[in-house]
């Protein structure tokens, strides 16, 4: 436990800082683990959604911050592949980035994002091959451990990371977790064996994570957004100030936090059919909106 703290308190330290305001808009989604488009990639099912909701919060001028695991660089360490699959949801992403709009987090599922000549080497550039030439994509990102939001208002701090920090085998050990999963678990999968080193599929190491969480923010008094888990999570009437944006790969659609006019809240997208059996996406609202500063009082209890 005291190495968990350890971690996530150097991660606090070290975040990059930015201030907002009511007027601030914000869009934390996570855990895309785009792939290849084969019939492993389990986003490809989501991505109309994903690209359909990216389009709105870029018309309403949000800033997206993808809070880590965007890209599956464990299975497909060729960052190429990855592109080539999803380039429309690369293309609005790439909206967001040229006007200054674009945070990007690594996760465990893409902490190679850690090395600067990597994230040169991949993400700067791309070769277009239909029009034989080389393209600016995300010319120089510079990918985050953490983000930490200064609410002016009422001087909160929002703490942004992903969360494998401090989960032994996705954080020390993620060398030895990165290698079962790209020559074993992602070929069991396949045939319906679950990977039992992710928290997405183990509900005890799920609780005993968010367990961590909770101690920890006991500790330092402020609000955290992260994802990991998989699972969803925005707080009850007096329960700690953590949120969790849950992830785009769910066979229901897309869940991500929001916020807005000094307020914070859980969202869904999802395909629903009308009445008519027509079908759309719809925007949901699944819990809240609430003030950002009613999580003051939770802090300082």
């Amino acid at each position: 436990m005291m190495r968990v703290n350890k971690r996530l308190t150097r991660a606090f330290k070290n975040a990059a800082n930015i201030s907002i305001d009511e007027n601030s808009k914000f869009i934390f989604f996570s855990d895309c683990h785009r792939e290849d488009d084969s019939v492993s990639d389990m986003f490809i099912r989501n991505q109309s959604v994903f690209l359909h909701a990216l389009n709105y919060y870029n018309k309403e001028d949000y800033v997206y911050v993808e809070v880590g695991d965007g890209d599956e660089l464990w299975e497909y360490k060729n960052f190429s592949v990855i592109r080539l699959a999803h380039t429309d949801v690369f293309t609005v992403m790439k909206k967001f980035y040229d006007s200054g709009r674009f945070i990007m987090l690594y996760g465990n599922h893409n902490i190679y994002l850690r090395s600067k000549r990597f994230v040169k080497a991949n993400y700067y550039q791309y070769y277009d091959e239909y029009n034989q030439k080389t393209e600016d994509l995300f010319k120089g990102l510079e990918p985050k451990e953490a983000l930490v939001l200064n609410y002016k208002n009422s001087r909160q701090k929002i703490f942004v990371l992903h969360g494998h920090q401090g989960d032994i085998m996705n954080d020390q050990l993620w060398f030895l977790s990165m290698a079962l999963l790209r020559y074993l678990w992602r070929y069991l999968h396949l045939v319906g064996f679950d990977n039992p080193t992710s928290p997405a599929r183990n509900l005890y190491k799920r609780h005993k994570i968010e367990r961590i969480y909770s101690e920890w923010l006991k500790k330092k008094k402020t609000m955290m957004i992260c994802g990991h888990t998989h699972r969803p999570k925005f707080p009850k009437a007096n329960e700690l100030p953590y949120f969790n944006t849950g992830c785009c790969i769910r066979t229901r659609g897309v869940s991500g936090i929001e916020i807005i006019n000094g307020e914070i809240l859980l969202v869904d997208w999802r395909v629903a059919a009308d009445e008519k059996g027509g079908l759309q996406i719809l925007r949901t609202v699944t819990r809240g909106p609430e003030p950002i500063e009613k999580y003051d009082r939770c802090c300082k209890k």
